[in-house]
């Protein structure tokens, strides 16, 4: 199958599908037994993620298992804060753990973006063997977290409930702030790159602390890094499709939906999908937005959702999905009930 009939990629380049292509944020991980028993085998998560066939295994699961439309490739979005030298660990139960780089030194003595290859190299590797045993009608998706995201967890070592240390350095450090927002967009750039050279067929950017930001910052710490991003990715790359997700982005959606130069813009599940088939789907392909808990409740609530989803956005180009990660309590089950609501 040649990949302009593969249906994800046809959504992305703007065609309207009979059956939306369907794929899951996180649909590789611990919510599948298969995936934990691989983690358990790779010892460690960073350990997963830099073992090119465990990853790519982990990746294909839920492809073996669902079927689903796309695969998207397993790694981490601080995988680029430790290629520019950060110390990176997982910590089981509480999460990631960086060295911090909140001051102008501390940017300074990160290093130049090209230099993340020496890190990242297993995941090129990881895209180059999934991209010859994918099954054909199936689009490879390669991804990065967007520079906001990735700055917050960098400038606070670790995840925080509202973003504060990355907003407060940018209000009292404005000029280290924005230094370490350009290497850090500098770096997403060529990550992706490699990943497109490797096989990835379409990349996405998760901005997924974007609602965080107030209104005066959206533009200039949001919208203009994912803007620069896909633009350049569409230079050298032309035709490549590009799905950006600024997650939480509310008002600002329609905005960065005309300006970003994305091919889709993927909505949380707090958006209306009706003011997003009259404001967006004109514009871009739509990707979401079901609610992560219904892959929790299961039964009817989760089929009468998907489809409600499936028909307010069934005029315009669409692929379906959650409005953020599936969640490891998730029962695998309930993913057969939402592929037969959207597909039977």
């Amino acid at each position: 199958m040649s990949s302009q009939a593969k249906p994800l990629l046809r959504a992305l380049a703007g065609e309207t599908l009979r059956v939306p292509p369907v794929w899951l944020m996180r649909q590789a991980g611990r919510y599948l037994p298969e995936y934990r028993a691989t983690r358990e085998k790779a010892g460690s998560f960073l350990d997963l993620c830099y073992t090119p066939e465990l990853a790519a295994e982990v990746t294909m699961q839920p492809i073996r298992r669902f079927g689903f439309d796309g695969a998207i490739l397993f790694a981490d979005i601080l995988l680029v804060p430790q290629g520019l030298g950060a110390d990176l660990t997982f910590v089981p139960g509480e999460g990631p753990r960086l060295s911090t780089v909140a001051t102008a030194e501390e940017v300074a003595a990160l290093r130049p973006a090209e230099a993340i290859h020496d890190t990242v190299a297993p995941v090129y590797e990881t895209v180059r063997i999934l991209s010859q045993t994918l099954p054909p009608e199936v689009a490879l998706i390669g991804f990065a977290g967007a520079p906001w995201t990735v700055a917050t967890y960098m400038i606070a070592g670790r995840g925080t409930p509202n973003q504060e240390p990355a907003r407060r350095m940018l209000l009292e450090q404005p000029d280290a702030f924005f230094t370490l927002l350009d290497l850090i967009t500098e770096a997403t750039i060529e990550y992706l790159a490699r990943q497109v050279e490797a096989g990835a067929e379409a990349v996405k950017l998760f901005d997924s602390w974007a609602g965080s930001l107030s209104a005066l910052d959206f533009e200039r710490v949001c919208l203009e890094p994912n803007r620069r991003i896909t633009a350049e990715l569409k230079s050298r790359f032309p035709g490549l499709p590009v799905i950006a997700f600024p997650r939480g982005a509310g008002a600002w959606l329609e905005r960065f939906a005309d300006s970003c130069g994305a091919d889709c813009v993927a909505i949380d599940q707090h958006v209306p999908t009706r003011w997003a088939a009259e404001r967006l789907q004109p514009h871009v392909c739509v990707q979401g937005n079901l609610d992560p808990l219904l892959m929790v409740a299961g039964g009817e609530p989760l089929a009468a959702a998907a489809r409600r989803i499936r028909e307010d956005l069934s005029g315009g180009p669409h692929v379906f999905n959650l409005g953020h990660g599936i969640t490891p309590d998730a029962d695998p089950e309930n993913v057969h009930i939402l592929l037969d609501a959207i597909r039977g």
